[in-house]
């Protein structure tokens, strides 16, 4: 069963990247937001998805999504915004019942942790991180082997 993904900071340098797996993986995108109209980013992968500019109102739509049945609230959100507000858009992807995958880092401050952690606890759902091994040596040999 495929699931519904969201976005924050699908404008970004590393949201096409999200994009392209949510898509390969057979996977829906149904809400995105950026500050910048970013719908020919979106429009590339032929995605039909609410976007919004200001995250009041993703944050609205994605409570609303919640509220409703199961096959249509979001089930993952990607959160590829600036650093600095990582540790806020996981704790709302959070709060609407989603797992999150972030960017990283995580959060800026390390005591910041224990209250994402507590709130995973909360929620059950939870948050990972994208670890890019593509410079690590061994990779770039193998890649070239």
């Amino acid at each position: 069963m495929s699931k519904n993904f969201a976005v924050i900071g699908v404008g970004g340098y590393i949201a096409p990247r999200h994009l392209r797996a949510i898509r390969d993986t057979g996977n829906r995108l149904v809400a995105a937001v950026d500050p910048k109209d970013s719908v020919g980013v979106l429009d590339q992968y032929s995605f039909d998805v609410k976007f919004f500019t200001e995250i009041e109102r993703f944050d609205r739509h994605l409570e609303k999504l919640r509220r409703g049945p199961d096959e249509n609230r979001v089930h993952y959100v990607s959160v590829c915004s600036p650093n600095y507000l990582h540790d806020a858009h996981c704790r709302l992807a959070l709060r609407v019942g989603a797992d999150v995958i972030c960017e990283k880092p995580l959060v800026i401050n390390p005591w910041n942790f224990d209250a994402l952690e507590e709130l995973e606890t909360e929620t059950k759902h939870r948050i990972s991180t994208v670890l890019q091994l593509r410079v690590h040596p061994e990779l770039i040999k193998l890649k070239h082997s």
